[in-house]
Parts: C-alpha cells; sequence; structure tokens
C-alpha cells in the first residue's frame, strides 16, 4: 500500500487538521513518549503540554523515485575494475574530530530525533485514553450530584417572603391605568364644561346640577377600583437544577520508614502523578493532602513528602487515623469527593496490620470514593498486603496492586481505570 504526501502549503485553518492527523498516525511513539515523561514532573503540575521527542527513523515516509524501470544490464563506458554480477564493497567510515562517541559519517544527514511541543489537553487525551472513573455504588453516585438554586423569573403565587413588592406595584399601576383611563378622559371633559358653565352669564343652574353628579358618579367610580389586587401580586419564583460537583481531594499516604528508599519513593511519586492528572480531568478543583507516616503520622507538603529522610519502623494505622481526623474536620461537607491512594514497601507491625482493617472498612471506606494500595516491592507479601486482601474482597471501592519496578506503574494504573467494554466504565477491581 502506497501514502501519498501532500507537500501543498497549507490554506488557512488547514494547520490544525494536519497535526491531528500527524498525531493520530504517530500516536503509539508519542503515547510511550508521554508514559517517559510523567515522572520528570512535579504531582500538581497539569498547567503545560509536554516536549515530546520521536526517533527519526519511526516517521520516515515513502517517497516516489523517478527512474527507467524494467531489468537493465548496462556497463558504462570507461569502466575498466567491474564486470555484471560484481559486489561493489562499502566504503570504509572514517572517523570525525567530534567529541561523540563512535565514528562518524562522512555523507548524508544524520538520524535525529524530531522534537516537537503538544498542548495540555493533548498530552492528557494520550495520557488517559480509554481510562474512566471506577464503577461505584449507586448510592456512592447519588452523593456526587448537587443541586444548585437559580432565579427563575415571577409567578403569581408563592410565599410571603418571595413577595417582589417593586414588581406588585409596577403591575398595580398598569392596571389601574389600564382600567380607569377612558373614565378619566370623560372626567376632564366634564369638568371642563362645569367650568365654561359656571363661566357663563346666562342661568345653567340645571345642566350644572347634571354635570356635577356626572362627576361624581365618575370619580366614585375611578376611587372603586382597587389600588392592589391579588392579580397584581407578583413573587419571585427559584428553582433548583442538578449540577455534578466540582471538588475533589486526593489523599497521598506513604510509608517513609527507613525500609523505603528513594528509588521506591520515586516509583510512588510516578503513580501520583497520574492520580492526579486524571482526577483533574474529571473535577474542576483537586486538593492534595501528603500524609507521611513511620511509627507516626504527619501531614507534610510535597517536597518533604517525597524527599525527607527517616528511620524506624512502620505503623501504618496511624497515616489511616490522621486521614480520617483530616476528613471530619476540613472534608465532611458531602460536595467533596475523596480519593486516596497509599504506597508502601510492605513493612507493618504484625499486631497493627488487624487494626488497618478495622479503620478503612468503618471509617475511611463508607466516606471514600476510591482507595488504592500499592505495594512497591520485590520481597515475599506480609501480613498487611494479607488484610487488604481481605478489604478488597468485601468491598467494592478499595483496591490493592503490586509494583515491583518502574515499567509496572502505568500499566497497573490502567488495570485499575480501565473501561470496561460492556459498560463503558472502569471495572476498578
Amino acid at each position: 500500500m502506497a501514502h501519498f504526501i501532500d507537500r501543498r502549503l497549507n490554506s488557512k485553518g488547514k494547520s490544525t487538521l494536519n497535526r491531528q492527523r500527524f498525531l493520530k498516525r504517530y500516536k503509539q511513539q508519542i503515547k510511550r513518549a508521554v508514559s517517559d515523561a510523567v515522572g520528570d514532573r512535579s504531582v500538581t503540575d497539569v498547567d503545560s503540554g509536554e516536549q515530546i521527542s520521536i526517533p527519526k527513523r519511526d516517521i520516515s515516509e515513502p517517497v516516489f523515485h523517478t527512474g527507467k524501470g524494467g531489468k537493465r544490464t548496462v556497463v558504462h563506458p570507461g569502466n575498466d575494475q567491474f564486470i555484471a554480477g560484481d559486489r561493489i564493497d562499502r566504503p570504509p567510515q572514517q572517523g570525525g574530530g567530534g567529541s561523540g562517541q563512535g565514528d562518524a559519517s562522512d555523507s548524508g544527514e544524520g538520524q535525529d530525533d524530531f522534537n516537537f511541543s503538544i498542548s495540555k489537553d493533548e498530552y492528557l487525551d494520550l495520557l488517559f485514553e480509554d481510562l474512566a472513573l471506577p464503577n461505584l455504588k449507586n448510592s456512592q453516585f447519588n452523593q456526587v450530584v448537587q443541586y444548585e438554586t437559580y432565579r427563575a423569573g415571577f409567578q403569581t403565587d408563592g410565599v410571603p417572603s418571595n413577595l417582589d413588592i417593586v414588581r406588585s406595584l409596577k403591575g398595580s399601576m398598569a392596571r389601574r391605568i389600564a382600567l380607569t383611563a377612558g373614565d378619566r378622559r370623560k372626567l376632564r371633559e366634564y369638568e371642563e364644561a362645569l367650568e365654561a358653565l359656571h363661566n357663563d352669564k346666562h342661568d345653567n343652574t340645571v345642566a350644572i346640577m347634571e354635570l356635577e353628579h356626572t362627576i361624581a358618579v365618575l370619580k366614585a367610580k375611578i376611587a372603586g377600583v382597587p389600588f392592589i389586587d391579588t392579580f397584581d401580586l407578583r413573587f419571585k419564583n427559584y428553582a433548583r437544577k442538578p449540577v455534578p460537583t466540582s471538588k475533589a481531594v486526593m489523599f497521598c499516604l506513604m510509608d517513609v520508614s527507613g525500609s523505603m528508599d528513594q528509588a521506591t519513593k520515586d516509583m510512588a511519586k510516578r503513580f501520583y502523578i497520574l492520580l492526579y492528572l486524571f482526577l483533574s480531568r474529571t473535577y474542576k478543583n483537586v486538593e492534595v493532602v501528603y500524609i507521611r507516616h513511620h511509627t507516626q503520622a504527619k501531614e507534610v507538603d510535597e517536597q518533604e513528602f517525597f524527599y525527607s529522610q527517616e528511620t524506624g519502623g512502620t505503623i501504618v494505622s496511624s497515616a489511616l487515623k490522621l486521614m480520617d481526623e483530616i476528613i471530619q474536620s476540613r472534608y465532611r461537607d458531602s460536595d467533596w469527593n475523596i480519593y486516596a491512594a497509599q504506597a508502601s514497601d510492605g513493612d507493618n507491625w504484625a499486631d497493627d496490620s488487624p487494626q488497618c482493617r478495622e479503620i478503612l472498612t468503618k471509617k475511611l471506606l463508607p466516606v471514600t470514593r476510591y482507595f488504592a494500595y500499592i505495594e512497591i516491592t520485590e520481597r515475599q507479601h506480609q501480613s498487611l498486603w494479607r488484610e487488604y486482601q481481605t478489604v478488597e474482597e468485601s468491598c467494592d471501592n478499595f483496591v490493592c496492586k503490586h509494583i515491583v519496578s518502574v515499567n509496572d506503574i502505568y500499566p497497573v494504573f490502567r488495570e485499575l481505570f480501565e473501561k470496561t467494554k460492556s459498560t463503558g466504565t472502569a471495572g476498578g477491581n
């Protein structure tokens, strides 16, 4: 199959289309480069795109060459070294005087990488393609929707507290003007006629009495129109519309005891970055809470969370207790969607692991939309993993996964949030 490359200059508005074609054609190479670039970012750094580098050999394009075609046997004039069928050896390469490794080529072009930038939206689309938030219980979905009250005009009935006085008085005035306009016009005419009769020198007593009676009847009729009627009342109307909540909080829990080296922390950081980026595409505002623990737990900033050195043992329940305290004090409002990710090498005080299971099942998981435990170790699983597996079997919004090396991070993340083919939502188990 041949590919035709259109080398004509782009007309106005065509650059975006060609760019999308390029991203679609080399999606696999770009996705690999995007995945490799995750570890170099800060957890909350989602405001920029990414600089992508693709090997030039991966984007080579077929071209047409003009030739005579067919099978030909030719001996050019002046040839005194070769006959038909001889194979010509490749000329030896000569080394250059540069500082690079290996020999340089004396002709042709080098195979430099092709570098280009992608936007923030393109970066996230490639990183989280075919992923979705985990499938949750119906009761949890009900908590995601909140209602917003907004003004929806006016209505003719309602409670007194919603009465709009100005709008009601305007309606009353308009009604009284409409009902009495004709009578007021006649009243002015009769009053002018009465004044003319009074100024007349003739005796107009009977006519004056009749006009005065008519004027009195008109004034009584005009005065009989009520100042305000129930028809004039206007009440403010309020309606409620469902709006999805846009607030989420992500708890990052990590063991920083002596058994957690910097390489293990870096792998945990990459997983936290993926989770934050993923949540930021679903929720408008995402807060991050960092909790580090050894025998005691402490809320810290990102720098201290990933790079502070600690020694000593491990008591995991201290971090879970602190997370529960923070939720009760700052995120108890139902508007918050709570997510948590815990990273550890599996070490824990043996008597503390059952306590961790109790805290999770009774306090944290009922108010948490999703809790992921990532164990980063090459050793055999210990008591904490076994207790967490028990929790995973009984709770749909909890999952535990095992990571051995950096290459396992993105596959495990995709496994956690991959969409199911039947429902279009993520399985989460």
